[in-house]
């Protein structure tokens, strides 16, 4: 896909140094958009693999978004992604699927004056087991889909600056919006921060399918799927590795400016990999530049499809979504900064 490709390009050639809380530095570049047809096909990357326990890892994230839960004992029976950020008993203190289906609406004491709120027999409110009242935002759009169509206010929102605050690891992808364009779904995502060798190409799928599904949920095609990142950044090593990029970035971006041809990323890669200090022992693939400027190198390949059962957004699982010709170039290993 090569909206994914310029997204790389744009980050490496025009990003800042920048160390962050999780010691692996990175190459940041602020506010990057595009947008995807999804009736080109399914935006599953094709310059890397994807498919296999990767594509399972993601099918299973999104039907445990989907189920509302707080925690991921459910979830690792099939992928250990979020593990790193739970307690011994699989909870989460973010949870992105806790906030689409069953976000806090706040008790009466809390409530300014004049302010607006449902009441307890609201068509989306529903009442916990512990007497709180939380509102399930995405069964709200799917009805605002079938009852006004035309809406501007399709919002889910994953976002809640009280726990953010406080969060392990806030949302990174925290609102999306659905718009209808004739018979068209389309869906824009906006990211607060974005590992583009690891995270995006998750997030593109990921909400693809979504869109798929919430389309075929409300009677529309699936449309077109935007995406906003505003920290877009690429992990460029720790250590002595992460630190000559901050002396060297803009050798590197010169060789970037001067490629005419995808074979010509590999030069600019063996440039690099012939010149920046090698990796420390623990912190192999934590750079994530070589592999990035080998996927700008390959032709993206044809995008593959994807069939989805007719089931609801709470009875969907990972059995009702089938990926078919999906081919790829061979993968690649990017290290996770934690």
């Amino acid at each position: 896909m090569q909206q994914y490709l310029d997204l790389v390009d744009a980050v490496l050639s025009e990003g800042s140094y920048k160390p962050n809380r999780t010691g692996v530095d990175t190459i940041s570049r602020f506010s990057r958009h595009y947008e995807v047809d999804l009736r080109e096909g399914y935006p599953l990357l094709t310059t890397k693999r994807m498919d296999g326990y990767r594509w399972n890892s993601m099918i299973h994230e999104v039907c445990w978004y989907l189920s509302g839960e707080e925690h991921n004992r459910n979830l690792r029976e099939e992928t250990r992604i979020w593990d790193a950020w739970a307690d011994d008993e699989g909870r989460l203190d973010t949870a992105y699927g806790r906030f689409w289906r069953r976000f806090p609406v706040p008790e009466e004491p809390a409530r300014l004056e004049g302010e607006s709120w449902p009441d307890d027999a609201h068509r989306w409110v529903t009442e916990e087991a512990d007497g709180r009242r939380t509102f399930d935002q995405l069964q709200y759009v799917v009805d605002t889909l079938s009852d006004s169509p035309n809406s501007r206010r399709l919002v889910v929102d994953a976002w809640h600056p009280a726990n953010a605050a406080v969060s392990t690891l806030p949302p990174c992808h925290y609102t999306f919006v659905f718009n209808v364009q004739g018979d068209r779904l389309n869906c824009h995502l906006t990211q607060r921060s974005g590992d583009v060798a690891l995270g995006v190409p998750f997030n593109i799928a990921a909400y693809a399918l979504l869109t798929t599904v919430i389309a075929q949920q409300t009677g529309y095609e699936p449309g077109k799927f935007g995406h906003t990142v505003v920290d877009a950044h690429v992990y460029c090593g720790a250590g002595e590795r992460g630190e000559w990029y901050a002396d060297n970035l803009d050798a590197l971006q010169d060789r970037l400016a001067d490629v005419d041809d995808r074979a010509e990323y590999r030069d600019v890669r063996d440039w690099l990999e012939s010149t920046a200090p090698s990796e420390d022992d623990g912190d192999e693939n934590m750079d994530h530049v070589p592999g990035l400027l080998e996927q700008c190198a390959r032709e993206p390949l044809s995008r593959p499809t994807i069939e989805v059962a007719d089931v609801s957004i709470d009875e969907l699982t990972a059995d009702d979504v089938e990926l078919t010709d999906y081919d790829s170039h061979e993968g690649l290993t990017f290290g996770v900064a934690e």
